[in-house]
């Protein structure tokens, strides 16, 4: 479907620019007729007046030696020989300007000017008489007085026209295509920094443009997201930080301070540690960790080394691949650490080939979470309980994990068993390639 209205478009973009074509030649065909129509006339007229002129000084000069009709018969000239030779009923303003001029034109070639009468139309194009000096009796040519031809246009008009149609059309799609569009991209690329949540630019011109304009889209859709993200951090870190830092300052001012109390205020000092911790991971992302190349089965022991071993199965293939170690190995412990606190026992760490994927899977005998909620757990500071700020839990342990793996160019996904090897995953798919940061669109 997306193809197909894409074809649809750019098929009446078509249409619409070979109509502006058509109508701009149109335009330039009227404009040169009536600019260069009259001048076109007159080199006619010249051409009709030159070769009219060497027939009568033929005719004339035979005329002195052979009848009219025997010249008429070699010469395929028609002559006739009459005092006053048949007129129209009418004659048109035009064939009578036409006719002055043919006059004028024969009588500045030849010795004397000749008389021209309209003479009756046999084919629809109006017709002459002209007068031939004879010594013995009246004779006159008659010729055909061809008039302005307004359609179809003469063919060198037609090229110009198109050609000018072509400059023309090509000037208004410079204009509204390209210059237009550009302009507003210029304008929103000015205000960038103004109004990061402001309307995006109409996608709107050529293809090129289009397309430096879903650029510039996406490029400002991310700088309010990520803005959107240190804003609510900010939020989070005041919301999640004052309870403990209200028991500490309550608990310190009391005279003295038994066992009972000095393990809770131990406890509220690792759930600042903690959330600190949380919030500076999710911060720098993992993105300035260079990537190395290791065997992942390894390093994902290597990994989980720390976990209680008795609830803890690894199912581990050897594969190598660019990864992030530090960045990722902090997404897998968020992952262990979820599964433990809200999924149950045991916790199945597997590691497979998927075509040209590689598979982290992170799985519990949990229940899980309803689909519904798998997209609003990936968002930073979301809670799909009650928890929020207890322990040094703010919500951000999936959206780290997250934010790392779009680093790696993977994906983050969760999936329900049947329990084996277990009811509730969440699983890591990186790509068989090297690892950078990918372009989002």
């Amino acid at each position: 479907m997306p193809r197909q209205r894409g074809l649809t478009r750019r098929l009446a973009r078509f249409g619409a620019w070979g109509t502006t074509l058509l109508a701009c030649w149109m335009l330039a065909l009227l404009l040169l007729q009536v600019l260069f129509g009259r001048q076109l006339e007159r080199i006619q007229t010249l051409q009709l007046g030159r070769d009219l002129a060497l027939n009568i000084r033929l005719s004339e000069l035979t005329l002195e030696r052979y009848p009219p009709s025997l010249i008429s018969e070699l010469t395929g000239l028609e002559l006739q020989v009459s005092s006053q030779p048949a007129a129209p009923d009418r004659e048109t303003q035009a064939s009578a300007q036409r006719r002055q001029e043919l006059r004028q034109v024969l009588c500045s070639r030849l010795s004397h000017c000749r008389e021209l009468r309209p003479a009756p139309s046999r084919t629809g194009t109006p017709e002459v008489w002209i007068e031939l000096f004879s010594p013995l009796e009246p004779v006159w040519l008659r010729s055909p007085l061809p008039m302005a031809r307004t359609w179809p246009p003469p063919p060198t008009l037609l090229l110009l026209a198109l050609v000018g149609a072509t400059v023309m059309t090509g000037v208004l799609y410079l204009l509204l295509d390209v210059a237009r569009p550009l302009r507003k991209l210029e304008d929103a690329v000015s205000r960038v920094g103004e109004d990061i949540n402001r309307e995006p630019v109409p996608e709107q011109g050529s293809a090129e443009v289009r397309r430096i304009s879903r650029r510039f889209n996406a490029m400002v859709r991310r700088l309010a997201e990520g803005e959107k993200e240190r804003a609510t951090m900010l939020a989070g870190i005041a919301h999640d930080l004052r309870a403990p830092l209200t028991r500490l300052q309550f608990r310190l001012s009391m005279p003295e301070l038994n066992t009972e109390e000095r393990r809770r205020c131990q406890s509220d000092l690792e759930a600042l540690e903690r959330i600190t911790g949380q919030f500076l991971l999710y911060a720098g992302g993992g993105e300035r960790e260079a990537c190395v190349a290791c065997p992942l089965n390894q390093w994902l022991a290597e990994t989980v080394a720390s976990q209680p071993k008795d609830q803890l199965l690894l199912e581990l293939s050897s594969i190598d691949l660019p990864i992030r170690p530090v960045a990722l190995g902090r997404a897998v412990s968020n992952l262990i650490d979820n599964a433990f606190s809200h999924g149950t026992a045991p916790v199945v760490v597997r590691l497979r080939r998927r075509a040209a994927e590689v598979a982290i899977e992170v799985w519990d005998q949990g229940e899980g979470m309803p689909s519904n909620a798998w997209e609003r757990a990936l968002q930073p500071f979301q809670r799909l309980d009650s928890a929020r700020g207890r322990q040094g839990h703010c919500g951000l342990g999936l959206a780290i994990v997250n934010h790392v793996v779009r680093t790696h160019a993977g994906r983050l996904s969760f999936q329900q068993g049947n329990g084996d090897p277990g009811r509730f995953a969440v699983i890591i798919t990186l790509p068989m390639q090297e690892t950078k940061t990918p372009d989002i669109p």
